[in-house]
C-alpha cells in the first residue's frame, strides 16, 4: 500500500497557476532600458555623458574668468610658463596649468570650451534630425516619385564637400546679420552649417526603416481600416523609429563636436578669446614642442567626450537591437 502524499501550503502556492495580477507586461522601451543596465560599459559612458552635460551648464559659473591673463606667470623669452611640473603652469591656483603668452587658466578655458561644443553639437545634431527624420519618412513612406526625388537630394547632400563649404561660407559671412553679432552669429551660423549639410545622414537611416515597416501587418491593418497617412505615420510609425533616432542622436553628437572642433582649429570656429576645444588645440601649435600641457589637455576633453557619447551610443544601440546577444 502506497502511502498518501502530504502537500503542504508553500508547495501549494509554488504550483498555484498564476493570475493577471502576477504577469507584469513589459513596453519596449522598459526591456531596452532593462538590457542597458546589463551592460556596464555604456552605462559608464552615459554617466560621463551627463557629468560633461553638468559641467558645461554650470562649470563657467565655478571656474575663474576664461579671458583674465597672468602674463607674469609666463617666461617671455622662452613662451612657457615659469612654474609647475615641466613648466606647465600647474599650481593650486591653476590645477591645469596656463596657456602661453597670456597666462589663462587652461580649466576655465576647457569647462567654457565644453559649453560652446556640447551646445553646437548638440543643436547641429537636432536640426540634422527634425530634417532627416521628416525627410526620410515622407521618403520611405510614400515611394515613388517622391521618392526617387528625396534619395537622389541625398545622395547630392552626401557627397557634398562640407568640410570646404564651411570654410568657405563661415569665413565670408559677415560680422553682423539677422540682428546677431560676434559669437552669438557664429553659433547660429555653425549650427545652421553643420546641422543642414548633415540631415541625409540619418535621412538614409530612417528611409530605409520606414521602407521596412511600412510592410507590417500592423500598418496593413492600420491602412484598411481607413486610417490617413499622418495618423499611420505618427501613431504607428513614429513610435517604432524612437530606437533607431536615440541612437543615431548618441553616435552623430561626437560627429558634429569634433566638426566644430575641426573648424575652430583652422580658424573659423567661434571668436577668439573666446575658447573652444579646438580654437586651444589651433592656439598650442606653436607652443607645444615647449608646453605640451596645451595639447594634452583639451585633447583629453575632446577625446574623453567622443569616446562617452559613442560608447553610451553602441549600448544604446544594442538595447533596441532585439537580435543582441545582450
Amino acid at each position: 500500500m502506497v502511502a498518501p502524499i502530504e502537500v503542504t501550503d508553500a508547495q501549494v502556492s509554488v504550483v498555484a497557476p498564476l493570475t493577471a495580477e502576477h504577469i507584469e507586461g513589459r513596453s519596449p522601451g522598459r526591456i531596452a532600458w532593462m538590457r542597458l543596465r546589463r551592460d556596464k560599459v555604456a552605462m559608464g559612458g552615459g554617466i560621463v555623458v551627463v557629468l560633461l552635460v553638468l559641467i558645461a551648464i554650470l562649470g563657467p559659473y565655478v571656474v575663474t574668468s576664461p579671458t583674465d591673463a597672468h602674463a607674469s606667470l609666463v617666461d617671455p623669452e622662452l613662451s612657457r610658463p615659469i612654474h609647475g611640473v615641466f613648466h606647465s603652469g600647474i599650481s593650486g591656483a591653476h590645477p591645469l596649468g596656463i596657456d602661453v603668452p597670456f597666462g589663462r587658466d587652461e580649466l576655465a578655458r576647457i569647462v567654457v570650451g565644453a559649453r560652446y561644443s556640447l551646445l553646437i553639437g548638440t543643436l547641429a545634431t537636432v536640426l540634422s534630425l527634425i530634417l532627416g527624420v521628416g525627410i526620410g519618412v515622407i521618403a520611405g513612406y510614400f515611394g515613388g516619385w517622391v521618392d526617387t526625388v528625396l534619395a537622389r537630394a541625398m545622395d547630392i547632400f552626401l557627397a557634398f564637400p562640407l568640410l570646404l563649404f564651411s570654410i568657405a561660407m563661415v569665413g565670408v559671412f559677415p560680422t553682423s546679420a539677422f540682428g546677431l553679432s560676434g559669437n552669438t552669429l557664429r553659433v547660429v551660423l555653425l549650427i545652421f552649417v553643420i546641422g543642414f549639410f548633415n540631415w541625409a545622414y540619418p535621412g538614409r537611416i530612417i528611409r530605409g526603416q520606414v521602407l521596412s515597416l511600412r510592410e507590417q501587418e500592423f500598418v496593413d491593418a492600420a491602412r484598411a481600416m481607413g486610417a490617413r497617412p499622418g495618423y499611420i505615420i505618427f501613431r504607428e510609425i513614429m513610435p517604432n523609429l524612437v530606437g533607431p533616432i536615440l541612437v543615431y542622436t548618441t553616435l552623430l553628437i561626437p560627429i558634429n563636436i569634433l566638426f566644430e572642433a575641426a573648424l575652430s582649429f583652422l580658424g573659423v570656429g567661434i571668436i577668439p578669446p573666446t575658447p573652444t576645444w579646438g580654437g586651444m588645440l589651433s592656439d598650442a601649435v606653436e607652443h607645444y614642442s615647449v608646453d605640451p600641457n596645451l595639447v594634452l589637455m583639451p585633447g583629453l576633453a575632446l577625446l574623453i567626450a567622443v569616446v562617452a557619447f559613442n560608447v553610451f551610443g553602441d549600448g544604446l544601440r544594442d538595447a533596441f537591437d532585439p537580435r543582441s546577444s545582450r
